[in-house]
């Protein structure tokens, strides 16, 4: 307590020292709480440029070190995809399910959230009050709509990340000791949690476009996505919401599967028909993607090695077209070793191919087939295996696999899981898709090593099927409660 009633001793003196002056000094501290160096009767945004350029921000924080790699590494690691790889503590934590609440990867993603949740709430606070006739009313509220999707997106990553998580929806104008509820908020129930989401994403429907020729930018494909991923995240599960939601793109014309797998990675089909949503890169300094280049390349030891695990799975499918997309074997004799993997043989991810730097490598954070996949788990949860199949199947041929099997509610479902691995292998979903399921610990206690035979050994419990608070926020806020288990 005497920490926190210094920091805010300190941060009084100096905002009092500038009072008299105002600027666009934006400074999010951890729990997404924007406190902005302007007098409560200021205008944030003076023109339309101001109000555009401040949701470009938003969308921004997609190409920042939690969406470049961490993303993959909690959604790859951190199920039996990949191992850590690398040589980094806080990685190896995480791939091992042994994470503290010290754990720097951990520290920072939470800051990184919170950070991006405080400018989208800038941005949704603040843009009605531009008077710019420029800004017309129908672009304030897809500006509005836009962040609200990404606050949206951001909520979605913290809660199945941490569970209970601080719900913050609004900026401060004005820093003083009535704030400080905000400022220190306690954790939020994961089912509030989700209903704000929901809220955010239903919002933003009706003022976004039905799609967009860069898939960098919010569209209503895009929503529809996310809000069929969440209702199969909820719990319980709403496979009637799923199936509604996905359906919303399964008709929209302007998505359809690319007629070949290996397109997608070719990086000659950028902002495809199959792509939902698309982080775009030009290769720049300013907009370079420096993320590939810790997944693939001979210049140091890469994080996220594929796994025996993950490709012991291929190969029993025979899944020749997918296998071959994902991963590529190199020699890296005399480079580095690894205890899983001989250095004649050394797998790395295959989906991300130019590890310039910087690089123009897009990122596909949603597209079509993890839908239609969606689609087919909604339909079997709700009885109808054969309608689920029609899906499978439809993803099986592309890649010149037969038809599913499974003609049983059960045995569909393992289909759905395993065709989900194989399909979107290091597109940062499968450990998601095991805890949604509730077969992360079975799955993970019993994944094999490089013998095909042995498990690896991994012990994953209930308490590590979510991460610690953030010491370094359990410190400064004495409303946060530690999770079971840390």
């Amino acid at each position: 307590m005497k920490k926190i009633l210094n920091i805010l001793f300190i941060a009084l003196i100096a905002l009092s020292l500038f009072s008299c002056e105002k600027f666009l000094d934006l400074k999010p501290v951890s729990d997404g709480i924007a406190v902005e160096n302007l007098s409560s009767d200021s205008v944030l945004y003076k023109s339309a440029s101001e109000a555009e350029a401040a949701l470009a921000g938003v969308y921004g924080d997609f190409r920042n070190e939690y969406f470049e790699l961490d993303y993959f590494v909690n959604g790859d690691a951190q199920s039996d995809d990949a191992y850590a790889g690398a040589d980094n503590p806080a990685n190896f934590q995480i791939d091992d399910y042994n994470i503290d609440a010290t754990n720097l990867n951990v520290t920072r993603d939470w800051a990184y959230l919170y950070s991006t949740i405080g400018k989208a709430n800038l941005v949704i606070d603040n843009v009605d009050a531009v008077t710019d006739t420029l800004l017309t009313s129908e672009r304030k509220k897809g500006i509005k709509a836009e962040a609200s999707f990404i606050r949206a997106f951001m909520y979605f990553q913290l809660v199945q990340l941490w569970g209970d998580v601080p719900l913050v929806l609004n900026s401060v104008r004005t820093f003083n000791l009535q704030i400080l509820p905000l400022l220190f908020p306690p954790r939020t129930p994961v089912d509030s949690v989700y209903a704000q989401i929901i809220k955010d994403l239903e919002t933003a429907l009706p003022d976004v476009p039905v799609t967009a020729v860069n898939k960098n930018y919010v569209t209503k494909g895009a929503v529809n996505a996310v809000l069929a991923k969440v209702y199969a995240t909820i719990e319980p599960h709403d496979w009637n919401k799923v199936s509604q939601y996905c359906d919303a793109l399964i008709i929209n014309p302007n998505y359809s599967l690319l007629p070949e797998y290996d397109q997608l990675w070719d990086n000659a089909h950028e902002n495809s028909v199959e792509s939902i949503f698309e982080i775009n890169y030009e290769g720049t300094s300013s907009s370079g993607n420096w993320g590939v280049s810790m997944f693939i390349g001979m210049d140091w030891k890469k994080f996220d090695i594929p796994s025996n695990d993950l490709v012991k799975a291929f190969d029993d499918e025979q899944d020749n077209i997918r296998k071959a997309s994902s991963i590529v074997f190199m020699d890296v004799t005399g480079k580095w070793s690894d205890s899983k993997w001989p250095q004649t043989n050394y797998p790395f991810i295959n989906k991300y191919r130019i590890p310039d730097s910087p690089s123009p490598n897009n990122y596909i954070f949603i597209r079509l087939a993890d839908i239609l996949l969606l689609k087919a788990e909604a339909l079997n949860e709700l009885g109808d295996v054969s309608g689920a199949a029609l899906f499978v199947n439809q993803i099986r041929t592309r890649v010149s696999l037969p038809n599913t099997t499974a003609n049983t509610q059960d045995a569909m479902r393992l289909a759905i899981e395993k065709e989900r691995r194989l399909e979107l292998a290091f597109e940062g979903i499968r450990w998601y898709d095991l805890k949604r399921t509730g077969r992360a610990i079975e799955v993970i206690n019993n994944a094999k090593g490089p013998d095909g035979v042995t498990p690896l050994g991994y012990n994953l419990t209930p308490n590590r099927l979510v991460w610690p608070i953030p010491q370094a926020e359990m410190d400064k806020n004495s409303k946060l409660v530690q999770n079971i288990g840390y």
